[in-house]
């Protein structure tokens, strides 16, 4: 006889799990109870949100199901923002939600929700358990759903009286993990389109690829001569300095790049959905009958087909794909190779920062100083906003497993996604990027770093205003600004009141030895640039973007 929260605990060791993220709640104090005597490590997190974000960040790196519990009511709505991040980025997680006890459900009762109409529509799958001897059954199958297919967020509810009750129940055991295989026929066809192509172009994107399937890519590319581009914040996929690598497909394109995938007559998407952004709002690939023929591969079937009409599909996960694949060989040496080497130099030129601007601080000089300092296999964190042009466009990502960063464009994820990473990985050099108002989204998360004692550095770009909405309003209504302004605690100092190091960079020359004494200090740390709001973009300031307007 075991309680509810027990065989919960059970569940989760059997299926792998070594680490969750939570805010406590008195809703799932027996599971609780029963995570002291396991080897499973609870990290305890100071928002919902934040802990479902480091969820998210774990599933993001590992490709198995980050893990978070959460308490009802307040403690599942703060969540869900993590729950979205999850299902457009196409991540595996798994919520658990303590629920209110069974004999008050439907009363409305104090911090009661119904989480299949609340997550319904940005979840895999929602249940509720009420029967303690289904839990073996129900977690097992949370993560086969998260896990296959599009991997993507399962929410569980657990009422209350369901974990402190005691029942017999089976033994856990682990979920099997289910794999799509590309067929003989599909490849002949795919190899054919490539054998009379005279433009081809690659897309990676999407999840369910690993180290290996990653350098199989990169074998492939070789073997074809064919460029490859990488999907918005997907670029860990391919090493930025590889002779085929073409850039990013993804939020202010490179003009020549954009052309190349327009002009392009075969196009092979794989892994990705070719969603808004990267397509550039549908665009580079006409929805629903693109101009290119499109070779679409994707893990689930749902997804073929759902945007675009592919000239071929082929329902196979990235990593079974590339495996087979790399077996076939061109029928004769690629016409394109020309094409490839000049998609790459285009690369290379408009991967290389300006070091000039408005304002003492520059981040071309910036971005160069960490390009040549930081270790091939260093994590970029980061959320949303115009500073994140800086990490996308100018840092050259080598290896794959170096970049959490939501493709939903959240706010907030930093912080908490670089705390998540130096857990699993604590001999790696964790950078979160962050503008002021993304970091004040999640930065609370800094005390849970501080008190796992894990150094991450958080570099919050603060230029005083939500920037990216001020462009936007510069450009369509000049001159009237409105509800876009911050005022700003002192970063540095706020780091130090939470036990870490803080920084202050107001001058460009600052930065290289602020950072240093950053990573000498062994804690977390925060350095913050404070930049002028008129570099608003790396080439455009935002007296140039209004009177343009």
């Amino acid at each position: 006889m075991k309680t509810g929260g027990q065989l919960i605990v059970d569940a989760l060791e059997a299926n792998g799990t070594d680490r969750i993220f939570c805010v406590p709640g008195e809703s799932y104090l027996a599971v609780l109870d029963a995570l002291h005597d396991s080897s499973i490590r609870t990290i305890v997190c100071r928002q919902e949100g934040g802990a479902a974000m480091m969820a998210d960040c774990q599933g993001r790196l590992t490709g198995k199901p980050g893990i978070c519990f959460v308490t009802r009511g307040p403690g599942a709505t703060n969540a869900s923002a993590g729950i979205h991040i999850a299902m457009q980025d196409s991540v595996p997680l798994i919520l658990f939600i303590g629920q209110v006890a069974s004999h008050a459900k439907e009363r409305e009762a104090f911090q009661e929700v119904d989480y299949k109409r609340f997550f319904g529509d940005i979840a895999k799958w929602v249940v509720e358990i009420d029967d303690a001897s289904r839990i073996p059954e129900f977690v097992t199958r949370a993560f086969a759903v998260a896990t296959s297919g599009r991997p993507g967020p399962v929410v569980i509810s657990l009422p209350e009286d369901m974990l402190t009750s005691e029942v017999e129940a089976p033994e856990a055991l682990p979920h099997t993990p289910v794999e799509t295989y590309p067929g003989g026929a599909e490849l002949d066809a795919l190899e054919m389109l490539l054998n009379g192509a005279k433009r081809p172009f690659v897309i990676l994107g999407g999840t369910r690829w690993n180290e290996e399937a990653v350098a199989r890519m990169r074998a492939i590319s070789e073997t074809w001569s064919l460029p490859v581009g990488c999907s918005f914040r997907r670029q860990m996929l391919f090493d930025h300095l590889h002779a085929n690598y073409a850039g990013d497909v993804g939020i202010g394109i490179n003009p020549k790049l954009a052309a190349q995938v327009k002009a392009a007559d075969v196009v092979l998407l794989i892994g990705g959905r070719m969603g808004e952004m990267p397509s550039s709002d549908y665009t580079l690939l006409k929805s629903p009958y693109p101009d290119q023929a499109l070779v679409h591969v994707h893990a689930d079937a749902g997804e073929l087909g759902r945007v675009y009409r592919p000239t071929l599909a082929i329902n196979a996960s990235p990593a079974a794909f590339v495996e087979a694949f790399a077996k076939r060989k061109p029928a004769r040496t690629p016409s394109w190779a020309g094409e490839t080497a000049k998609a790459h130099s285009a690369y290379l030129e408009w991967s290389t920062p300006p070091h000039t601007g408005p304002g003492d601080v520059q981040m071309g000089p910036i971005m160069t100083y960490l390009e040549q300092e930081l270790p091939h296999d260093a994590i970029f964190a980061n959320g949303a906003g115009n500073y994140a042009t800086w990490v996308h466009r100018f840092h050259r990502f080598r290896r794959f497993g170096t970049q959490a960063a939501p493709t939903s464009g959240s706010m907030g994820y930093g912080t908490p996604a670089a705390v998540a990473a130096k857990a699993l990985h604590p001999d790696r050099t964790v950078i979160a990027f962050a503008g002021d108002g993304c970091f004040l989204m999640n930065g609370q998360e800094f005390a849970t770093a501080v008190q796992y004692d894990l150094p991450i550095i958080v570099i919050v770009v603060n230029n005083g205003i939500y920037g990216t909405i001020r462009m936007h309003q510069e450009r369509e209504y000049p001159g009237r600004v409105v509800a876009t302004d911050l005022r700003n605690p002192d970063f540095a100092s706020l780091a130090r009141a939470y036990g870490g190091h803080g920084e202050t960079v107001e001058k460009t020359a600052d930065f290289a030895p602020a950072f240093e004494r950053a990573r000498a200090s062994g804690k977390p740390a925060i350095v913050e640039i404070r930049l002028d709001p008129e570099a608003i973009t790396p080439t455009r300031t935002m007296t140039q973007i209004r009177d343009k307007a």
